[in-house]
């Protein structure tokens, strides 16, 4: 027991190091939020890794893995058609060149739409670092054999995420993703082939599971599979398109060019990954299924953990509990300096005080991230599945914040109405079906969708019609409202 943990608690206190020596970097807003817009290209493929790759893949996918086998790649495989969309707007993402969606929703919508689109990626991404801190628990507990209680593990996972982010702000997000991205990399690219021939090879493998666990649609996804596995395939798509973490590291980028190269090897990282984890926790499975009972909440997100301990040579297993562990601590980091931005950027500065000075708004912001980081780790104390609370943290996102912020970027058509439309509904109706979630009874929420049928399907239309109906009823924007995002539109005539 005191082996991992000794060693987690070692290379949490050589980041803590790290970060403590970044914070004499930080003076003004712009090193706090985006690190002073100079990160390299190569620096950025780590750090948009480690924006992606969270608990959402090494936990509460391995959980989805040890029950539907290999189809459980549907759940990250809308982010691999996301990011090579992105490839296309990257550049003029950073072009733009400012802190936050809601620069870019104000610009388009209006301020309106900053204030709702910024209260609903806060109320997103806080969701998401809770459900970070309850796999920090998760890791701990299960690493441990119990020694460190679920309780205990949540708690020193806050603290030092608390701690790196209040710190140094984007510069100590960005260099605690750089060694956290390489231990990802390599502990995927070590650990797989322990595992295949570990369980035999592929006939091994095939001997040990059920033929579900090979289909390219497993009916352990609930009542409707395929319109399951549609949802999570769509729910990552639009996070992934409309996420503001990745954006915000867009605008820390030296140059919209290194910001776009960034991004060809950073789908090729995420591919990697993800593909990768998916096989471990199915390979590791097949090996530890005598200790996994499935009907137990939580039970199939051990395999990933048990693996490192059981499965793999001692320093590849600390390499893959390192990696676990890394996840959580970048993707925590990620959104609440993500979340923590909105509200000095989006509500303090732009509506309370504008005249602000730099010492006071980085002593604001980090004030800020106790404040969201306490308030997620209350959450996560009353947490019951991690993969509910992911799926429903990336649909309210991707209904209300990317429809509009796509539009924004690449339809000159789309109207201040129109966005604003578009967010509102998509917002509500997702808030509506997630109530709707708690007070049906039993029988009618299945796999934690209502009727079986996942909250995207009901919010997302809503949110479509809102933007393109209402702006086709609209009058259309005028040329100079459009000129910053489509620098080819003369002053007139141009729709």
């Amino acid at each position: 027991m005191s082996f991992y943990l000794y060693l987690i608690l070692a290379y949490l206190i050589v980041l803590s190091g790290l970060n403590i020596y970044r914070v004499r970097q930080v003076r003004t807003q712009e090193q706090f939020m985006v690190a002073g817009r100079s990160v390299k290209t190569w620096v950025m493929v780590f750090t948009l890794i480690c924006t992606w790759i969270g608990s959402g893949t090494f936990i509460a996918g391995a959980e989805l893995a040890s029950k539907a086998g290999f189809s459980a790649i549907w759940l990250p495989a809308g982010a691999f058609l996301g990011i090579i969309l992105i490839y296309f707007i990257a550049g003029k993402v950073r072009t733009f060149g400012q802190y936050t969606i809601g620069d870019i929703l104000e610009e388009r919508y209006g301020p309106l739409a900053r204030i709702i689109g910024s209260l609903t990626i806060i109320i997103s991404f806080t969701a998401t670092i809770s459900y970070q801190f309850v796999a920090g628990g998760f890791i701990l507990n299960v690493a441990t054999d119990g020694a460190v209680s679920e309780f205990r593990g949540m708690l020193l996972t806050a603290i030092f995420v608390l701690l790196f982010t209040a710190s140094a702000g984007m510069l100590a997000v960005i260099y605690t993703d750089l060694p956290n991205g390489i231990v990802i990399v390599l502990a995927c690219l070590l650990s797989l082939p322990f595992l295949y021939f570990g369980a035999g090879g592929w006939s091994g493998i095939e001997s040990k599971l059920d033929a579900r666990y090979f289909a390219l649609i497993n009916d352990q996804f609930g009542a409707h599979p395929t319109i399951k596995v549609i949802g999570y395939f769509l729910a990552t798509f639009l996070l992934l398109m409309g996420v503001q973490s990745m954006y915000q590291k867009f605008y820390s980028a030296r140059s919209a060019r290194e910001a776009k190269k960034a991004v060809i090897f950073w789908v090729l990282g995420v591919i990697f990954v993800e593909t990768v984890a998916v096989a471990i926790a199915v390979f590791a499975y097949s090996q530890l299924q005598g200790q996994i009972d499935l009907s137990i909440p939580k039970e199939g997100a051990k395999v990933i953990i048990l693996a490192a301990r059981q499965l793999v040579p001692p320093l590849i297993g600390v390499l893959l509990l390192g990696a676990v562990c890394a996840v959580v601590i970048s993707t925590s980091m990620n959104y609440l300096l993500s979340s923590s931005t909105n509200i000095i950027r989006d509500l303090y500065q732009r509506f309370i005080n504008k005249n602000a000075s730099q010492k006071f708004i980085v002593a604001l912001q980090r004030i800020f991230v106790l404040f969201i980081g306490v308030i997620a780790f209350f959450l996560a104390v009353r947490m019951t599945s991690v993969l509910e609370t992911a799926v429903f943290a990336y649909t309210i996102y991707g209904v209300s914040i990317t429809p509009a912020l796509l539009a924004a970027l690449t339809w000159k058509r789309a109207t201040r109405a129109g966005g604003l439309a578009s967010i509102l509904s998509g917002a509500f109706v997702a808030i509506l079906m997630r109530i709707l979630v708690e007070v049906l009874p039993p029988e009618k929420v299945i796999e934690g969708d209502p009727f079986g049928v996942p909250i995207l399907f009901f919010a997302l239309p809503v949110s479509l019609l809102s933007l393109f109906g209402v702006s086709l009823l609209t009058k259309k924007p005028s040329p100079q409202e459009l000129a910053k995002f489509f620098p080819d539109m003369k002053a007139e005539g141009q729709s």
